[in-house]
């Protein structure tokens, strides 16, 4: 009892990450690092969003794969379930049963804003579906769903909170208070990694040149070879200086990997030139992953525990989600049969 009461009081936090392709270091610094250290603190739902995955053609036996390997490395990455509820966003169909009602209370003008459905049209040309128009009513739903307080978002994200406000603000005052108002969550400490091939854009599992980000699973001399070939910039020498975005994002890197501030990573590095950056740099990613990659391997190789760990978290996932859609389907007036 005093466990859940505990629960009850803290404020929910909800995010999830697409196991359409690898992890990258980005994904970890600037987010997985923190939904360990916010597990902590809130009541925390973190999903594989599996159901956002299939805007783009995916296969059918990979999709699955990919979504238990991308839950196994969030456990590797310290997520607790005891602590967490870890699911796979497709075991809990209250996602799209929400959606429903969400879409038919969300505008098309509204829709037609959201820069990222320009962005994947451009990119998706041959594929522009409903479902690629639609996905940010998915996304309010899985926030909604569980009454999450926080957001944990990028700079790339926030319009997509602001539709989840719109809507829930929408939906409370036509049918009463239903729907807690999430806010967006800056954490307190994280890192906005950059790719290594184009400093001035964001690290991303989807780069189609793989030098320009390091995996999560990447082995340690792919590291090296790959932090090697990073961009630098400007006179050789090393200051967080942001007009020289190559030297800023490996600092960036090393410092969020060695636990020093920026600016102790530029004193220890004053005077040496790009090669002592790189070669301390790689070090450091690779002392960071190399125990993910070991706790991954471990955790995968256990398949019962993890496919139980992912039933018993769609289960508490589905708990709290039904308790919404119940309430949400009878202020609608789905409820007429009684069983």
């Amino acid at each position: 009892m005093e466990s859940t009461e505990r629960t009850e009081q803290r404020k929910t936090v909800l995010s999830g990450i697409q196991p359409t392709s690898r992890l990258t270091l980005g994904n970890y610094l600037g987010a997985l690092k923190n939904f360990v250290a916010m597990q902590e603190e809130f009541d925390s739902f973190y999903m594989v969003a599996d159901m956002h995955a299939i805007t783009v053609r995916q296969e059918a036996a990979e999709l699955r794969r990919r979504s238990v390997e991308t839950a196994a490395l969030f456990m590797a990455c310290g997520i607790d379930p005891e602590k967490s509820t870890l699911f796979i966003q497709s075991s809990v169909p209250e996602h799209v049963m929400l959606t429903w009602v969400l879409n038919c209370n969300t505008y098309m003008g509204e829709l037609n804003r959201m820069t990222q459905f320009k962005d994947k049209s451009a990119r998706h040309a041959d594929n522009i579906n409903a479902g690629l128009f639609t996905y940010p009513v998915l996304m309010a739903a899985d926030i909604l769903l569980y009454q999450a307080h926080l957001i944990p978002v990028g700079a790339d994200q926030k319009q997509h909170v602001e539709l989840t406000r719109d809507l829930a603000e929408r939906f409370n005052k036509l049918y009463g208070n239903t729907f807690v108002v999430p806010e967006p969550y800056i954490p307190k400490v994280g890192a906005r990694i950059m790719s290594l091939q184009e400093p001035e854009n964001k690290m991303s599992k989807s780069d189609p040149n793989p030098n320009g980000y390091i995996a999560m699973l990447d082995d340690p001399d792919t590291i090296v070879r790959k932090i090697k070939r990073a961009v630098t910039d400007c006179e050789e020498c090393i200051s967080p200086d942001r007009c020289c975005p190559g030297v800023y994002n490996l600092l960036t890197i090393y410092s969020a990997c060695s636990g020093k501030t920026l600016e102790e990573a530029a004193g220890e590095l004053e005077g040496q030139g790009y090669g002592v950056l790189k070669a301390r740099t790689a070090d450091a990613v690779v002392s960071v992953l190399e125990p993910i990659q070991k706790e991954y391997a471990r955790i995968l190789q256990d398949k019962r525990y993890l496919n139980d760990t992912l039933v018993n978290g769609a289960e508490k996932a589905q708990r709290r989600a039904r308790r919404t859609v119940s309430k949400v389907y009878h202020k609608v007036g789905f409820d007429s049969v009684k069983r």
